[in-house]
């Protein structure tokens, strides 16, 4: 079973659960991320545990935790969730911790991805799942979908072909992981049966 992590819209989580893989539950650290109707109107069932309700980050996480060990997942994975993660917590799900992050990583780590992307002239940009780790989008690498820059991108043009590939790939990612297909070999991903680690977009 699948736990996914939101704080907004969720267009990632909708396409783990239009691909049909087992969602237990969707959790949001914002009570009015709209994810959250979206999961419900499918019957999958939704908490909401608020970040701005806690003294600490470590306060919060611990509930955030406990909430997720509620439905036993074997998998959770992070679609559009808007927190940094501290170690403690990264620690308690290692190996379990998916994210899905709009670069090529390891370049553009962060926020502003595509923005950066224009602004540094890259003819490639693209998107990576990959294992969390306490260093901010710098886990073992899964997938990658990589498009090509055109000249007369706009971040929004380039977004919206990148999101795409986000859509392709992460449930791919999180279908290999429940399928036990993910071998981790220090730093780098092997899927079991050779399935293609990168997919590449013409358009």
């Amino acid at each position: 079973m699948l736990v996914i992590l939101i704080s907004g819209r969720g267009s990632n989580m909708q396409a783990l659960i239009d691909a049909g893989l087992p969602v237990a539950a969707v959790i949001s650290n914002r009570a009015d991320a709209p994810g959250l109707e979206i999961a419900a109107a499918r019957g999958i069932a939704t908490a909401v545990i608020e970040h701005r309700c806690f003294v600490s980050r470590a306060d919060f996480e611990r509930a955030l935790a406990d909430r997720i060990d509620e439905f036993r997942p074997r998998l959770v994975a992070l679609a559009g969730f808007m927190r940094v993660l501290a170690p403690q917590f990264v620690r308690r799900y290692q190996g379990r911790l998916l994210n899905i992050h709009p670069s090529l990583l390891p370049a553009f780590p962060g926020l502003g991805t595509h923005e950066r992307a224009l602004a540094a002239g890259v003819k490639v940009h693209g998107c990576t799942v990959h294992f969390v780790t306490a260093e901010l989008d710098s886990g073992p690498i899964v997938i990658q979908a990589a498009v090509p820059v055109r000249a007369d991108d706009s971040r929004a043009s380039l977004a919206a072909r990148v999101v795409k590939q986000e859509h392709v790939i992460y449930p791919r990612a999180v279908r290999w992981s429940l399928e036990d297909r993910l071998l981790l070999e220090g730093e780098r991903v092997r899927v079991k049966g050779g399935d293609a680690q990168l997919v590449v977009s013409a358009a």
